[in-house]
């Protein structure tokens, strides 16, 4: 009986469990430096700032473009902008370190592999980020990848990315400049009181819905949900108990001191315009 070899391919190991949070400073960054990118570009690319958190996601937080020059063959990147980038990030955030790189257009590209080894030398085991902002299935779809070495034996032929999952949630504070930028156009932008009053009106209409979902679920209506029900309950005992009185009490509290340290900017704002105006008149007498 004739004996035959075979060829075994092999995947080298890789974090598969690994995820990403993404804040909306990164995707508005990086549709700004695509506006403005140069005419012969196609597209941009560049660099992801961020932290492994303790559990093991990557939290990206800042990002910059990195010229480069593409053809179908090869990606040339200009290494030197991007070190003295990394280095002007690094003297006001020194703890944001190189977690991976972007680059817009749907999904990833012939050149995306001569790309991914680059950084892979710069950080281990980089986030391949894409946005497609040419709205190609209607949306701007954000989706995030990690690379997988396929290996003959000891060599490694071909690298293959797989996507990871992404958490594009935002806190408030990011929800209220979101809603800002999302817009066209804008009068003016909210001072604190109105971006507090939009945050509370959100609020009230978050409670609404929770207690429209619990009157459903007890009246038969909707299907219980255990998940949402331990979400829900784990949200109630997080609250403190405090009586109405205490709970007005600190919220009063806290609007009077937001209240004094704006009255306090306005008038350092007056009084630096009055020292101005007197330094101006000075000079010209």
């Amino acid at each position: 009986m004739a004996s035959s070899d075979h060829t075994i391919l092999q995947f080298s190991p890789s974090s598969t469990g690994i995820s990403a949070k993404v804040h909306p400073l990164v995707i508005f960054n990086i549709c700004d430096c695509f506006v403005r990118r140069p005419d012969q570009a196609d597209r941009i690319i560049g660099t992801l700032l961020g932290s492994v958190l303790p559990d093991g996601t990557v939290d990206i937080r800042n990002s910059y473009a990195v010229p480069h020059t593409e053809s179908q063959d090869q990606v040339a990147l200009d290494s030197d902008y991007h070190h003295n980038m990394l280095s002007s990030h690094q003297k006001v955030n020194p703890k944001e370190v190189i977690v991976g790189w972007f680059s817009t257009g749907f999904g990833v590209t012939g050149g995306s592999a001569l790309i991914h080894d680059f950084f892979s030398r710069e950080t281990t085991n980089p986030i391949h980020l894409t946005i497609d902002t040419g709205f190609t299935n209607g949306e701007a779809s954000v989706k995030g990848f990690v690379s997988v070495h396929l290996s003959i034996g000891d060599q490694q032929v071909a690298v293959q990315f797989q996507e990871i999952p992404l958490d594009l949630r935002m806190v408030e504070a990011e929800r209220i400049g979101f809603d800002i930028l999302k817009t066209t156009a804008v009068e003016k932008l909210p001072n604190d009181l109105e971006g507090m009053e939009a945050s509370m009106q959100r609020l009230l209409a978050l409670i609404d819905d929770i207690y429209k979902y619990v009157d459903d679920v007890v009246e038969g209506r909707v299907p219980q949900d255990n998940k949402i029900g331990r979400f829900i309950s784990d949200t109630v005992a997080s609250l403190p108990k405090l009586s109405p009185q205490d709970f007005d009490k600190l919220v009063n509290d806290g609007l009077e001191d937001q209240l004094l340290l704006l009255y306090l900017a306005s008038l350092t704002r007056t009084q630096l315009s009055f020292a101005e105006k007197l330094n101006t008149a000075a000079q010209i007498l």
